[in-house]
């Protein structure tokens, strides 16, 4: 059984037990309930709002940390206009504890 889910404003497909890198949830330790878009059991697919209207994955945060610089520069040659910027996004992994119909 694994489910595709809605987080951070991608979507990523998961299985019970697995470890998943999405964007920042919560602290360490934290229980969160994502939102399933799909999820498929052997033959039994769910994916309308109907089907899925109860249905739920769970997770535990595990941990918390930054992924690599992001290093951005803008030109403009005519108006001598130069600016530069760093970003780090800030991510969870967390451990899928349970896929629920």
């Amino acid at each position: 059984m694994y489910a595709i889910v809605a987080t951070g404003g991608k979507q990523v497909k998961v299985e019970k037990g697995q470890t998943v890198k999405v964007e920042r949830l919560g602290e360490p330790g934290a229980d969160v309930t994502l939102r399933p878009v799909m999820i498929v059991d052997g033959d039994d697919v769910l994916a309308t709002p109907e089907q899925l209207g109860k249905a739920s994955v769970s997770a535990r945060v595990v941990e918390e940390g930054k992924g690599k610089k992001i290093d951005g520069f803008v030109y403009k040659s005519a108006s001598n206009n130069r600016r530069r910027y760093g970003h780090r996004q800030t991510y969870s992994t967390i451990e899928i504890t349970d896929i629920s119909k």
